[in-house]
């Protein structure tokens, strides 16, 4: 087979380790009812793409979660059924009327937030269907949760992210360090047939087939993995 790919060395390297004492703290929604909680602090964490919140709940607990555009130190965050819907707010998708910019949203209830959780994101609540919402995400895929999911009322700070460009490979290189992502990040066509499986030729192509079997061992399972499908999707025709 070669020698280890480049995948392969990675789980042993330090420098590809994420330095996770550098991290302020994990953003989930705390499974908290009925309580009030204060905005003590707003901080930068390297691995978030927007603004945390730290949150000073009333028996003396903390907790991080992103910060929504127009939160500020000493606001007050309602947790619970019966909150206003003010931004920063955290209630059940059944009481959030349809129409509404919602963030950090549930998949199952108590999970912390798994939907619309990147800098400047926002999810829309479409429609009720009885213990189910539909709720349109950031891609504009619509999607059906269950009534009793938690979500954050309002749009996510740190819009704009993207917009300044890196200007120099160096940028580049630090913000993938911060969050422990492999760079430069060469393809594996571009190799010699030591280094990857695609690698050589007299072009750069994978030349044969580039789907592996999920039971695949490490150092071949590159490419498509277990694909459902390949090949063009040219959908059903209408009659």
């Amino acid at each position: 087979m070669g020698k280890r790919i480049r995948a392969q060395r990675r789980g042993s390297s330090p420098k590809n380790r994420v330095r996770s004492h550098r991290f302020p703290g994990a953003n989930r929604l705390p499974r908290k009812n009925d309580e009030m909680a204060e905005v003590t602090e707003m901080i930068h964490s390297p691995v978030h793409t927007g603004p945390l919140a730290k949150l000073k709940f009333e028996d003396g607990t903390t907790g991080h979660v992103a910060a929504t555009e127009g939160m500020y130190v000493g606001q007050k965050i309602a947790f619970g059924e019966n909150v206003s819907l003010r931004p920063g707010n955290v209630t059940t998708l059944e009481q959030i009327p349809e129409g509404t910019a919602i963030a950090n949203v549930e998949c199952r209830p108590g999970d912390g937030g798994k939907f619309a959780r990147s800098g400047g994101n926002n999810a829309m609540l479409e429609t009720r269907m009885g213990d189910k919402v539909r709720v349109r995400l950031p891609s504009g895929n619509l999607k059906d949760l269950p009534a009793k999911c938690r979500a954050t009322i309002g749009v996510l700070a740190g819009h704009g992210r993207t917009e300044k460009p890196l200007m120099k490979a160096g940028a580049a290189y630090y913000r993938a360090k911060a969050r422990g992502k492999l760079y430069p990040s060469v393809s594996g066509v571009a190799m010699n047939p030591v280094d990857h499986p695609h690698g050589g030729g007299n072009h750069q192509a994978v030349h044969g087939p580039n789907s592996v079997a999920r039971t695949a061992p490490p150092g071949q399972k590159v490419g498509h993995i277990a694909p459902s499908r390949t090949g063009r999707g040219r959908g059903k025709r209408k009659e």
